[in-house]
């Protein structure tokens, strides 16, 4: 996976090559799932969500720059499998995830693999994690219709916020944020890419029969 879909498709940070390879991404999915654990593409994890695609997590990974004394916000948590990964990266992780079940599993996994450096909090991810803010990167796993300002203002000066934006379904793009100062920020479009939908106050509403 790493060799032929991450590194094969020009992921050069040494750090997040060798976080990839340590974390079993077989653990994050469902027992009917595990043979394709390895597969190039996104896989479902119940509720609507999924487990993003190995390659596009070392690339948002990548594009965070994190380092060893990094303090780490990922929004939309799902499985737990990129908070697992950026565990590797950073000293410490806060992710959040609105759906209660998937926000128990996550957390339940990560204590299993001795991940002791990763919170997790049941919230609406799109106005971030207040408390632990300013983090020096932010990854958001899901779309909004635009980047929320919440998460703007949680990043620190110098911090990055990777994050896809767009509508529904086709047509995202994922976009990188740096905040430069108090004020200004620095804006780099990283390419096409599908996500499900950032639900919350400062993303998509919900939709009918949505929780």
């Amino acid at each position: 996976m790493v060799d032929a879909q991450i590194a094969g498709r020009g992921v050069r940070d040494r750090a997040v090559l060798e976080a990839m390879r340590s974390i079993p991404r077989e653990a994050f999915v469902a027992a009917r799932l595990r043979d394709r654990a390895y597969d190039d593409t996104p896989l479902s994890i119940g509720t609507g969500q999924t487990i993003s695609q190995p390659y596009i997590v070392a690339l948002m990974l990548e594009a965070a720059a994190i380092g060893p004394g990094d303090r780490v916000l990922e929004v939309g948590a799902g499985s737990g499998y990129a908070a697992a990964v950026a565990a590797r990266l950073a000293a410490h992780v806060d992710a959040v995830e609105r759906h209660a079940g998937l926000a128990r599993a996550a957390a339940e996994r990560l204590a299993s693999l001795g991940c002791a450096n990763v919170a997790i909090h049941e919230a609406d991810g799109s106005v971030g994690w207040p408390a632990g803010a300013p983090y020096d990167a932010i990854v958001v796993s899901a779309a909004g219709p635009d980047l929320p300002a919440a998460l703007r203002e949680q990043l620190a000066v110098g911090g990055r916020l990777v994050m896809p934006v767009g509508e529904r379904g086709w047509g995202q793009r994922l976009l990188k944020l740096t905040r430069i100062d108090a004020g200004t920020f620095r804006q780099e479009d990283l390419g096409g890419v599908v996500f499900v939908p950032l639900v919350g106050t400062q993303g998509w509403a919900p939709e009918e029969g949505e929780s």
